[in-house]
């Protein structure tokens, strides 16, 4: 993103950045001096292209950055005690990476590419200095970094105690909802993630996961094909999570 605050005086945003987190920095809003906005420029470094399968960071690395993912996918995992990897998350275009680095000073899982994906690198100690200089700003991040904490945080609560058709049908609806906030289809979009790190991230087995994907299009609320998913009917899957408690 070399220069790219330097664009802002452009009409037009970059499809994949109209709805990232950090478009404010990138294309700020009118009332920034010319100073303030020399410092904005030194925020985000350049983009670094992640190919699929490479790690953006390990857990135990120092933390020294935040990323929002311009183009692609990624998980996070953490190695269970008997080495297995459990999925903890999926990021997707305009999401930002690497807040929980911030408490320990070190990234607590792997974040991995799921495809060839691209993030904005956003140094921490580069964040601190314009906070520290644009009040504005430090409201801005505050915000942000809250919404994505308790995005994640209202996300576990409600899978917590559901049952694994629920659970499913949770993640679908959720992933909806986050793709038509980023200018995406809603209803028609490609599962990034295997059947089985789905299965990691809900805490269900494989074969359950594709029965209960099987039993969905069953009933007509969607249609699967491979990693291809069509919702037909969120109002079902939106009718099953909200039934009382048997």
């Amino acid at each position: 993103m070399t220069n790219i605050i330097h664009q802002h005086t452009e009409c037009t945003v970059p499809r994949m950045c109209g709805n990232c987190v950090l478009q404010l920095l990138c294309h700020p809003q009118p009332g920034l001096d010319a100073e303030q906005l020399a410092d904005l420029d030194k925020v985000i470094q350049e983009t670094r292209p992640v190919k699929k399968g490479q790690s953006l960071f390990r857990t135990g690395e120092r933390f020294q950055s935040l990323f929002a993912v311009r183009t692609g996918f990624f998980k996070t995992t953490l190695a269970n005690s008997d080495g297995r990897d459990q999925v903890t998350g999926f990021f997707m275009s305009g999401e930002l990476l690497g807040l929980e680095g911030i408490d320990a000073g070190q990234y607590r899982s792997d974040a991995v590419a799921l495809e060839d994906s691209e993030v904005c690198e956003l140094p921490f100690a580069n964040l601190e200095g314009i906070v520290a200089e644009v009040p504005s700003m430090a409201t801005y991040f505050y915000k942000l970094m809250s919404r994505e904490i308790v995005r994640d945080q209202n996300l576990m609560m409600m899978l917590g105690n559901m049952r694994a058709e629920e659970r499913l049908a949770v993640f679908l609806l959720n992933l909806s909802q986050r793709l038509q906030l980023r200018g995406f289809s809603a209803n028609d979009f490609i599962l990034r993630m295997s059947r089985e790190e789905l299965g990691s991230y809900l805490g269900l087995k494989l074969e359950t996961v594709s029965r209960t994907l099987s039993r969905f299009q069953q009933e007509g609320w969607l249609k699967v094909e491979h990693k291809h998913i069509r919702l037909l009917q969120p109002e079902s899957l939106q009718a099953l999570v909200s039934q009382p408690a048997a």
